[in-house]
């Protein structure tokens, strides 16, 4: 793709964003829905879309860890926490930390914590720093057919005329994977 494509295309994406609807996007593996965290029509938006229940709780994605410090408790967070988080990030793992007591329960789910991610991934960068805050983030695609892995399969799947930041994803196999924060434990094998 041509790079004076792309300034256009993430500047759509994020007017969609601005206007709470629900985008596509690349990440390390595969395309993401994502949409503004702080819209609950948005996020409604976007659970009917994907057929999810709310209380499955969602994976935010961010630039930077300063986008994440409002939605996660950091004081919950000892030194070897944020040693072991800091250790992958930026990068493919997502972390389970304690939510604060005003993230959104149509993020946090049934859950007290919420899954988050500091992506190295420059389109997933680009993205959050352009919208000035973390994205939702889940597989695009319906549920039962497999996780977009092209904008051409976002399209089949979503329509034609879906918003999609029409990037190459990285590359990787898998979904990234998923640790609880507080123990280390392994969640979801990356």
């Amino acid at each position: 793709m041509k790079n004076e494509t792309l300034l256009p295309d993430l500047t759509n994406v994020v007017t969609a964003l601005r206007q709470q609807q629900v985008i596509a996007y690349p990440t390390e593996a595969v395309f993401g829905l994502g949409c503004d965290p702080d819209s609950e029509s948005a996020v409604q938006a976007l659970l009917k879309l994907k057929q999810r229940p709310w209380q499955k709780g969602l994976i935010l994605v961010a630039a930077h860890y300063a986008q994440l410090t409002d939605y996660i408790d950091d004081s919950a967070l000892d030194n070897a926490a944020r040693e072991r988080m800091f250790a992958c990030w930026p990068g493919p793992v997502t972390w389970v930390v304690p939510a604060r007591p005003t993230t959104p329960r149509w993020l946090t789910g049934q859950y007290a914590s919420l899954a988050v991610r500091v992506s190295a991934f420059e389109p997933v960068r680009r993205l959050c720093l352009a919208f000035g805050k973390p994205l939702v983030s889940t597989s695009a695609n319906l549920t039962g057919l497999p996780p977009a892995r092209t904008a051409g399969e976002v399209r089949e799947q979503l329509g034609a005329a879906f918003p999609v930041l029409d990037q190459a994803v990285e590359g990787r196999r898998n979904p990234s994977e998923i640790r609880d924060a507080l123990s280390g434990e392994l969640i979801r094998q990356g």
